[in-house]
């Protein structure tokens, strides 16, 4: 592919990276969804984020000399382009406008990480859920009541949240029976 970069398929729950890992390559994906994450010794997860087609991961650790202190695990089977390190510096030399364009997509990215992270502090369900749902359908420009199909599961709403699935389940049947939202075919509209 041009300037070296591969296709490279993983399968669901391979690692794409570790936590310690030194970072050299810029990841794309392709198809699929991939997970970021952390897991603790006392088999808690937490889960940043469930990045998907067209998203770039672990870009930022290309600036740095720090190494990965989070995993990056194929959700689903998936694939990814893959350019190493020192051709995606050089890129972004010769065409500084993808750096623009990867720093924004960064920006986005952290915005929704304090968004989620501020979810730890309100102990309400339907209030973690809602803003979560709020903040994603405006990320993706709906604006219209039930326009928008949430693009993750109950389980990936758990994770983000910090929620037990069982809570998320019944927090969403709450929530359509008040009109917040709409569940047709198990799939979640706001």
């Amino acid at each position: 592919m041009e300037r070296g970069a591969v296709i490279r398929k993983f399968k669901e729950d391979e690692f794409i990276f570790s936590e310690g890992n030194s970072p050299m390559y810029y990841f794309q994906i392709q198809s699929g969804v991939v997970k970021i994450n952390n897991f603790f010794e006392n088999a808690k997860e937490f889960v940043h984020g469930f990045p998907f087609i067209g998203h770039c991961f672990g870009e930022s650790y290309l600036l740095t000399e720090k190494k990965y202190a989070i995993n990056a695990i194929a959700f689903t089977d998936c694939t990814v382009l893959r350019l190493e390190k020192k051709s995606f510096i050089n890129l972004i030399y010769e065409d500084p406008e993808i750096f623009f364009k990867v720093s924004r997509y960064t920006a986005e990215r952290l915005h929704f990480r304090y968004l989620i992270s501020s979810f730890l502090a309100i102990p309400e369900p339907f209030i973690k859920i809602q803003k979560l749902l709020d903040h994603l359908k405006t990320y993706f420009g709906y604006h219209e009541k039930y326009s928008f199909l949430v693009p993750f599961t109950r389980l990936q709403l758990s994770l983000l949240t910090g929620l037990r699935i069982e809570t998320v389940i019944r927090t969403l049947k709450k929530m359509e029976k008040n009109g917040s939202l709409k569940i047709i075919h198990s799939k979640i509209y706001c």
